[in-house]
Order: C-alpha cells, then sequence, then structure tokens
C-alpha cells in the first residue's frame, strides 16, 4: 500500500504554503519519488529547484471528473511513487473522492484562512464539512486580530469532527485557545444547568477540557443510549446533534455510571444530575469524561429533541 497525504481547503486557504514548507523539511525527506498531485492554482506554485532537490514530480488535475481512480493509476504507472500527496480542490465535494484500492490514506489535513471562515461556513457548510469531517489535523492561518473569535471556531469545528487536532496561528505563531467567556452557562453554578444548545457546548468543550468541570455537578434532559459493550452500571445519556443538516446528525454523550441502569429504556428521555469525573473508559480507548449519576428521573421529550449547532438561541 502506498501513503497518500491529502490537504484540503478553499482556494488560497495556504495549502500550496503548508506543503512546500513541509516537502522541504528533512523529517519529510524519504528515497523514493514524491507524486504531488494538484487539482487546482493558487497564487503560489512550487519551486522547480525544490521539487528536483526532494525527488519530487508534479502533475495537475483541473476537472473533478477527471479525478477518478483510473487516472490515478494511471500517474502512478506513469511515475510508480513511494507516496502521494494531494492538494484537493476545495469546491470538489470530498465526499465523492475516491482513491485507488493500493493508496493507502495515510493523513488528512485541512487549512482554513481564518478570516474567511464566518463567511465559507455560512455559506458553504456543507463543502466545509466534507472537508473537516474526517481531517487528522485542521490548521487555522491568518488568526491576526480574531483572537475573541476563536472558541467559538474551535466549537464549531470539533461539532464536525471531535477527534481532530485544531491549530490556530497568526503571524507570530501558535494561539492558544482556552477562553471560555462565550460558553452560555455558569461553570461556578451548582449544578450547572444545560439546555439544549449548552449541553451541546458542554459535551464539545469537555472533550477538550474536562478539567474545568472535574468535581462539578451538572443536569440536562438526554435521551437514554444503552451499548451492548457497556457493563450494567453504566449507560450513556445524551442528545442528537445536527452539524450541516438533518441527514448529517451524531449522537453526542458520555458514559454514566447509574447502580439502576436496568430499570431505563433504550431512547427513554431522562434528567439527568451527575457529578463529572475523569476516568480511564475501554471504551473511549483512553481517558475522558465520565458522568457519576446523583439522579436519574423519567421525562418528557424537549421542544427541541435535536440540538442545532447554527442556532444558539435554543
Amino acid at each position: 500500500m502506498k501513503p497518500v497525504y491529502i490537504i484540503n481547503g478553499f482556494l488560497d486557504a495556504g495549502k500550496t504554503d503548508f506543503f512546500r514548507y513541509t516537502i522541504a523539511q528533512p523529517y519529510f525527506r524519504t528515497k523514493g519519488k514524491t507524486l504531488l498531485i494538484v487539482c487546482e492554482e493558487g497564487e503560489n506554485d512550487y519551486d522547480e529547484k525544490l521539487l528536483k532537490s526532494t525527488n519530487t514530480v508534479i502533475e495537475y488535475i483541473e476537472e473533478e471528473e477527471d479525478f477518478n481512480p483510473n487516472q490515478l493509476i494511471a500517474l502512478d504507472a506513469k511515475h510508480n511513487p513511494e507516496r502521494i500527496l494531494i492538494e484537493y480542490n476545495g469546491m470538489w465535494n470530498f465526499k465523492e473522492m475516491k482513491l485507488p484500492v493500493m493508496w493507502n490514506l495515510e493523513q488528512q489535513i485541512t487549512v482554513i484562512d481564518c478570516s474567511s471562515f464566518e463567511l465559507y461556513f455560512s455559506n458553504m457548510k456543507s463543502l466545509l464539512a466534507e472537508q473537516i469531517r474526517n481531517s487528522d489535523l485542521i490548521l487555522f492561518n491568518r488568526c491576526d486580530g480574531l483572537a475573541d473569535k476563536l472558541p467559538a471556531y474551535k466549537r464549531n469545528v470539533k461539532a464536525i469532527n471531535q477527534k481532530a487536532d485544531i491549530i490556530f496561528e497568526d503571524q507570530d505563531g501558535e494561539v492558544d485557545v482556552t477562553l471560555d467567556e462565550d460558553l452560555p452557562f455558569d461553570l461556578n453554578q451548582d449544578p450547572i444547568e444545560l439546555n439544549n444548545y449548552g449541553y451541546g457546548m458542554f459535551y464539545l468543550d469537555a472533550l477538550d477540557h474536562v478539567e474545568r468541570y472535574e468535581g462539578k455537578n451538572v443536569r440536562f434532559k438526554g435521551l437514554v443510549l444503552k451499548p451492548e459493550e457497556f457493563p450494567d452500571n453504566r449507560f450513556v445519556p445524551g442528545r442528537m446533534a445536527m452539524t450541516c443538516c438533518a441527514q448529517d446528525m451524531q449522537f453526542l454523550g458520555f458514559a454514566c455510571e447509574y447502580d439502576k441502569t436496568a430499570e431505563l429504556n433504550e431512547k427513554d428521555w431522562v434528567t439527568v444530575t451527575a457529578k463529572v469525573v475523569k476516568q480511564f473508559v475501554p471504551e473511549y480507548k483512553g481517558e475522558g469524561p465520565v458522568l457519576q449519576a446523583i439522579s436519574v428521573e423519567k421525562t418528557t421529550e424537549p421542544e427541541n429533541p435535536v440540538i442545532d449547532f447554527s442556532n444558539p438561541q435554543q
């Protein structure tokens, strides 16, 4: 299997700059040939001297219909590369991308021009969501003067891809995003009352900053999920969330320890009051937030059963 590295993002987001920097680094050098496939040409290009010194050959694919397994196999046969780098066109639907079976997607990176994020998130959410959904790393560049918006941008992205590493950079380097002033609930409340949108924000924030909630109590309405692999004293209360459209929903929930789990039915609505702790959970494959139930009471379905991250007024 040949490793494939894909970088995507909209035009002039900084994809070429990222690949040019990466290709030049000693740690990224390889003895074999590198095939670089470029699917759109921006303001910057690749220096011939850099390509030659790194044994990199470049091919251009300008039409989306030409980016298909047969065309890619032909390029593989022509160059016989050791690895493949792809600079993907941000206006092509990433969901439709297909690679040859002998190519293995090693890493996917999305580059975002921070100054344009709100525009793209509002008007091209479907395309942006597909770029982000399975990326390993999401790099926001050009963040100068936008520090107050970065926490919200981070949660917008985490709502689509919870596992990705997210980096913000301005002209001075990486920006630390640890602000919590715009969280839609009071961290000092006991218990912290979470409405529909508030639960979604709590879930996303606790994934990255469980220390903010460790030892605190929370209360929210949730749907009961009882995974087969969970022990008898554990269930998952949570909410369905919509990040892009009705067809693109996922369940957001943390494991909850409760000694009367057997009395709950799948898809019951319950009001959960619980203490947040940090524990190793096999199902998480590591440490993460765990809820220890103080009370679990059956209730009615809320007025807004699905979290819509585009509507903070829920």
